[in-house]
């Protein structure tokens, strides 16, 4: 046997790199590309968007207002590919519109929900006390207000009576205005109670008294350090919400209490539709209910799994 070792027989470590430390960033990314089913709905987001907006920029919306009634309750065809409604209009072009109006309505109302929320739970937890007292007994308070209730009235009275709006070219029936500043302001007191349990937590840690020695000012401790730590909370609820205003806007848009023609909405398309379903026109409640499940789908699908890709304890998508 020869002395010299063989160290072809001595079996070898692989030492393998683990690669530089991931950001948190990089860590929520990381687990929400890993959640399939929300990256089928946030796939699902994308394709409706790319819809709605490049269907916008080849159909002007006097298409989309446009009555023929010699075409009126036609099947779908080449010539209208989801027929048409009762007064001539074709489906297809106010289903593009119709998700136009559906969006701005979920995202402008849920930028109010998150604003107000935000400050009313963000600064009663920071400054404590009476603050937190008044705060917390307004939210309590609005929580007792039903919103669908408040929707429902303030639509029937003043829904009709609010002028034309016009913005970026486009006119806006006014009952867009209240269905928004309705929804907006009704449902931000769930998000209200999450920000103030964050916050609670969050300024007992040492980096904010760091920050106060160093003679940092209340403003800036809230908006750069409380309210970022807290961002993760807020986009799901941010989310979540956005499938929520665009569900209400719908119910009562088909209550005829929401957006009015010749506004379109998903809501009032399925209102025109109703009278019509016993008689075998399909196509004119079949097409806007799809859209509504699908939009609320992907977006609940896209919402539960930022809620798991923000949760520092969760290693299911690791």
């Amino acid at each position: 046997m020869s002395s010299e070792a063989n160290f072809t027989d001595i079996p070898q470590l692989r030492i393998e790199s683990t690669g530089p430390a991931l950001s948190p960033a990089q860590l929520i990314w990381r687990r929400f590309r890993k959640h399939r089913m929300a990256m089928a709905g946030i796939v699902g987001v994308i394709l409706l968007l790319i819809f709605i907006i490049a269907g916008s920029i080849i159909v002007p919306e006097t298409k989309a207002n446009e009555v023929d009634l010699r075409a009126r309750l036609s099947t779908p065809s080449e010539q209208h590919w989801m027929g048409t409604d009762s007064t001539g209009r074709d489906v297809f072009y106010r289903i593009i519109y119709g998700g136009q109006i559906s969006l701005i309505v979920g995202f402008l109302a849920v930028s109010i929900a998150v604003t107000l929320g935000t400050l009313m739970g963000g600064i009663a937890a920071y400054y404590g006390g009476w603050v937190d007292s008044i705060l917390m007994r307004i939210t309590e308070s609005m929580l007792s207000i039903p919103s669908l209730f408040l929707l429902i009235v303030l639509g029937k009275y003043f829904g009709k009576e609010v002028q034309t709006i016009n913005i970026f070219g486009r006119s806006f029936s006014g009952s867009v205005g209240i269905v928004i500043l309705v929804i907006g302001l009704t449902s931000w007191m769930y998000l209200a109670r999450i920000v103030r349990a964050n916050v609670l937590s969050l300024k007992e840690m040492d980096y904010i008294a760091a920050s106060k020695s160093l003679g940092a000012s209340n403003a800036r401790i809230f908006f750069y350090h409380l309210v970022p730590n807290t961002l993760g909370a807020i986009i799901v609820a941010s989310t979540l919400g956005l499938a929520g205003a665009i569900l209400i806007e719908a119910y009562v848009s088909f209550l005829g209490l929401g957006i009015q023609p010749p506004t379109a909405s998903w809501g009032n398309m399925l209102t025109g539709a109703q009278t019509f379903i016993q008689r075998g026109s399909w196509w004119m409640w079949v097409f806007p209910s799809l859209f509504i499940v699908f939009t609320i789908l992907c977006i609940n699908l896209m919402g539960d799994g930022l809620r798991d890709a923000f949760d520092p304890h969760s290693t299911r998508h690791l």
